[in-house]
């Protein structure tokens, strides 16, 4: 019986390799930060015991000051130029998103062929106390209502890294420049649905509108905002002075 003829295929691997694009971001609608409590983290790694019927009348389920402070990512080190940050990974899933829209492209190709350098994003603009209704996730989607920092005017510097030939310049641009239409960044975002806040878009250095946000939001302005807070619209100042005006009435104290 004759044997079956042996072949080779020669197989060809094209050259890969990483480039780096810098942009200046500009906020389009207000960006609200949505950073996962120290309180909430501290119970869901050592969960108290259960209250009974006194101990909750006398506890606070909301402190808004508190919550507002502890709503934005900050850096401690004082060498940085803003306090509040943002993770890196926000705008790349809204890369991810955008994907979904656009012809020949898929979202997996993107998480694998774009990378947003650093550990944080410094987001530049001064922040404000916003009281908004929400949602749990539970099954009758309770409603709560939530205290997050909010900048009417942001910006910030991104550093994109992706991988030739698969990728190229003007095609990152562009997916990032879809990603501040179609999804943005933070809460209630445009992706979500309901919500349009987050959004963004490419400018230059030297866009006038860029630089003023670059020029007064940067630490020590967002240290002030953050220590003595501004109310972001007229239903936020109302529910606080209602709840400063509840809490003094049932004599419970609340953290300056």
């Amino acid at each position: 019986m004759a044997s079956k003829k042996e072949t080779s295929t020669e197989i060809f691997v094209t050259e890969q390799r990483r480039e780096t694009l810098n942009f200046c971001v500009l906020g389009t609608t207000p960006l609200i930060h949505n950073r996962m409590s120290q309180k909430v983290l501290q119970t869901l790694l050592c969960p108290p015991p259960r209250k009974n019927a006194a101990e909750k009348a006398q506890s606070l389920k909301h402190n808004p000051v508190e919550e507002y402070r502890n709503s934005p990512y900050t850096t401690n080190d004082e060498s940085d130029p803003t306090l509040i940050t943002i993770l890196p990974t926000a705008f790349k899933g809204g890369m991810m998103t955008a994907a979904l829209d656009m012809p020949g492209v898929a979202k997996t190709q993107i998480k694998r062929q774009v990378y947003v350098d650093g550990q944080i994003t410094h987001i530049y603009g001064i922040p404000e106390m916003m009281m908004a209704v929400t949602r749990s996730a539970d099954i009758n989607k309770t409603p709560d209502v939530r205290t997050r920092a909010v900048m009417r005017k942001w910006a910030c510097h991104l550093s994109i890294s992706y991988t030739v030939p698969i990728l190229n310049q003007q095609s990152v641009s562009n997916l990032l420049a879809a990603a501040g239409i179609v999804s943005g960044v933070g809460d209630w975002r445009q992706e979500k649905g309901s919500g349009n806040f987050g959004c963004y878009k490419l400018t230059t250095a030297d866009d006038p509108e860029f630089l003023e946000v670059i020029k007064t939001g940067g630490r020590q302005a967002q240290k002030d905002a953050l220590e003595s807070p501004k109310f972001y619209d007229q239903e936020t100042e109302d529910l606080y002075r209602w709840f400063e005006t509840e809490t003094k009435r049932r004599g419970m104290k609340v953290a300056a």
